[in-house]
């Protein structure tokens, strides 16, 4: 299928600062060749020119976005500092900032003003990061889609529930955002729109001041268009204590193959039947990739027990979304979409000793996965079915999420290539918990196997 002009969005010129990864981006700053007030004016520019086409944003405050812009450089006498130092973000809108609404995609909280940044929010700020804008959630964060379209293809959906914050990245109005993931919110958008979605071990990112209703599952996250562009971002943004340094990791691999190239399990999991032929050629494609650069890849199946994963992570998220949404359906139940009414009816019907024996099985399933994935240095997986389903009735299935985020492990997209719908494609590698570093440096020896570019050509 060859896409057509009016079904792409126009991505920033050739040679555009737009197009510069985040570590350079932040080091062009740094260093004064780059003026962060103009590249905040390109943003702005890039961002109102697609933006009718892509609905990313829930709005753009030019001259909010230049006030922000102008006190990181005045922080810095003139010269911003920090490792994310100028690097405007897309913030989702189920995330407190300051001064703006949390909107959670409900005209619930049309009014909801936040009186203060949440801790993620504050940690960008303090690394010398700002925030360009609040992005376009489902509603609450779950599945029912809202407006927000694929820069690839606009008949398309970019995913969900993180929609804004993947389409404003890959559409090159911003070099990263904020994101969060209690099914596959972070890594199904991330592969639909062709960039790279990284989500850490469970706690590794704060989430108050996050909207949480299930929080055993629910999980912040990040996106940018490298691997080292969310490494740094996570850096700057977790909890002590998970040792996300990847350059201390970075070139340690194990196995056979010899130092520098990692030895992966490639996974099917029990979902692999729901996988689209392109994604299961693209994924049969990317091990044949990486054991020519020299990783030795084995193609393992998952422990006894995992065939039920999937139900159990339905239960877990079913019973807390119907615990922390059951005030709210009783006063504003018809200001909820039909779909999360029945979807939060039926989940109500799961008792507390279903729950309880689910959280158990969570359990074993996270020690069987960590003995299955000692001898590897990371999990090879499809992110997705495929690539971004026609229409935006749908935000995407995300039963290629759903395992990885019932476990709490660290987890992260890279796109790979394209599909026959001209839609980008991605790989998901997977580590045990708080092994992030490693996951983080497996996937930028990944990366640089793969010539994706990240963003939609210039006009």
């Amino acid at each position: 299928m060859i896409l057509g002009a009016s079904s792409r969005v126009a991505g920033p010129s050739e040679g555009s600062a737009l197009r510069m990864p985040l570590p350079a981006l932040v080091e062009a700053i740094t260093a004064g060749r780059l003026c962060l007030v103009e590249y905040a004016r390109a943003c702005i520019e890039q961002a109102l020119a697609v933006e009718p086409q892509i609905h990313a944003f829930k709005a753009i405050d030019p001259a909010m976005i230049r006030a922000r812009a102008e006190a990181v450089g005045a922080a810095g006498a003139g010269v911003p500092s920090g490792p994310l130092a100028g690097v405007p973000f897309g913030v989702k809108d189920i995330i407190d900032v300051r001064g703006l609404v949390t909107g959670m995609g409900s005209p619930i909280h049309d009014g909801s003003v936040a009186a203060a940044d949440a801790p993620l929010v504050a940690r960008l700020q303090t690394a010398g990061g700002f925030v360009f804008g609040k992005t376009v959630t489902t509603e609450f964060a779950f599945m029912h889609p809202r407006e927000t379209r694929n820069p690839w293809h606009t008949a398309h959906t970019p995913g969900g529930s993180s929609s804004g914050s993947a389409a404003a990245v890959a559409a090159g109005c911003v070099p990263a955002a904020l994101a969060t993931q209690t099914n596959g919110s972070v890594i199904r958008p991330a592969a639909f729109c062709g960039i790279v979605g990284f989500k850490p071990s469970h706690g590794a990112f704060p989430v108050q001041g996050v909207l949480s209703y299930a929080p055993t599952l629910d999980q912040a996250g990040c996106y940018a268009r490298s691997v080292d562009g969310v490494t740094r971002i996570a850096q700057a943004l977790a909890e002590p204590g998970f040792g996300l340094d990847a350059g201390a990791w970075r070139g340690a691999f194990a196995g056979e193959a010899g130092a520098g190239c990692p030895r992966l399990a490639a996974v099917r999991s029990p979902v692999w039947a729901r996988a689209s032929a392109a994604m299961q050629s693209s994924f049969e494609r990317a091990q044949s990739v990486l054991s020519g650069a020299g990783a030795r890849v084995e193609c393992q199946d998952l422990p006894a027990g995992f065939e039920h994963a999937h139900d159990v992570h339905r239960v877990i998220m079913g019973h807390e979304a119907a615990r922390y949404f059951e005030p709210v359906q009783a006063r504003h139940r018809g200001l909820i979409s039909d779909w999360l009414n029945g979807y939060l009816d039926q989940a109500a019907a799961i008792g507390e000793s279903e729950y309880r024996d689910a959280l158990g099985a969570r359990d074993r399933l996270r020690e069987a996965f960590a003995r299955f994935v000692s001898g590897f240095d990371a999990v090879l997986t499809p992110p997705a079915i495929g690539e971004a389903p026609d229409g935006i009735q749908t935000s995407g299935d995300p039963v290629f999420c759903s395992i990885w985020t019932l476990l709490g492990t660290p987890a992260i997209t890279i796109p790979t290539g394209f599909g026959p719908a001209g839609l980008p494609l991605g790989l998901q590698l997977v580590g045990t918990e708080r092994s992030d570093a490693g996951v983080l440096a497996v996937a930028a020896w990944c990366e640089s196997q793969f010539g994706f570019r990240g963003l939609p050509p210039a006009a």
